[in-house]
Formats: C-alpha cells, structure tokens, sequence
C-alpha cells in the first residue's frame, strides 16, 4: 500500500502529540521533542530518496523510529557537549542533524523497519490486528475495541504489548 505526501503528513497530523510525547523523555526537553519531530516529518515526507516509504507496510512504525534516532542522536550530541569544557559556536552547527539521512542511516532504517516486520508476525494474530488498526491505520482504541469485539481495556493491552514486543525485538538486536 502505497503512501502518499498527502497521507505522510495526515499519518505526522494524527499521531503529533504521541510523537512529541515520546521524544520528550529522550532529549529532556518537550521544546526539543518538538524540534525533533519536525525533523522526523521532514525526513519522512520531504525528501524524494525516502521513496522506500512507499513500500513500508507500516509508515507509522517508520516515523516512531526516525524519531527515536532523532531523539538518540540529539540526546548523544547534548550530553558530550555537557562534557567538554568549551562549547565552540562551531559545535552548535554541527548538533543541527543533516538534511539527508546517510546511506547508512538508510540501511539502517531498512534493517529496523525489517526487525519490526518480523516481531509484527511473531504476534498472536489478534494482537497484530490491533496494533495495526490502532496504530498504523489510525483507529481510536474505541473503534478498534468496537470492530474487534473486544472491550477497550483489552485493546489497549494488546497495543502496548506489540509495542513492547517490537521494542523488545530491537533493543535485542542493537545490543
């Protein structure tokens, strides 16, 4: 399924607040957090080498995971600059993230974006759904809930354990 600029930016609209929700606690900082997610869009839809997007059968997956790397790097730039004694104005620039992700970022995306996949499959059927519903899909947990059959407590359940499960996956495999 194919996603489009217009749907990439509906994808960035709709799920904003819980991008900015979870880079805040990684860089320290909401002002930040927004800062990176802003970033993450731009690399998300901008950017006419990101044409892989268009075959990644989770978008939203893919966003969560420019963010995190964002947030990482970000987080890695503030604390060695705590470090050094001297702050250059030159180093201020050099925080600023590339315009371009890397070939290796790329990759490395890829290779993520492929861990997550195979996580997604190793879920119980039913937790997969769900997930996918709420998450990629952009259902509210009420019309999840609703079109499952489930009541809303479970559903929540079922998303936060794909979630953990797929973070689970990648935490093993970047150790």
């Amino acid at each position: 399924m194919p996603v489009q600029i217009d749907q990439r930016l509906r994808l960035y609209l709709t799920h904003r607040a819980a991008l900015v929700d979870y880079a805040a606690p990684i860089v320290g900082c909401r002002a930040t957090a927004e800062d990176v997610v802003q970033e993450a869009f731009v690399r998300f839809a901008g950017e006419p080498t990101v044409v892989e997007v268009n075959h990644v059968s989770q978008p939203v997956g893919y966003l969560y995971r420019i963010v995190r790397n964002l947030a990482v790097d970000w987080a890695r730039r503030l604390s060695s600059q705590a470090y050094s004694n001297q702050a250059a104005p030159d180093s201020v620039v050099s925080a600023v993230p590339a315009g371009t992700p890397t070939p290796e970022e790329h990759a490395a995306y890829r290779e993520e974006l492929a861990i997550v996949a195979t996580a997604l499959d190793e879920l119980p059927e039913r937790t997969r759904l769900v997930f996918e519903m709420h998450r990629l899909e952009g259902l509210t947990l009420k019309e999840v809930a609703q079109q499952m059959g489930i009541s809303i407590t479970l559903t929540h359940q079922l998303v936060r354990r794909a979630m953990t499960h797929c973070a689970d996956r990648l935490d093993s495999h970047m150790v």
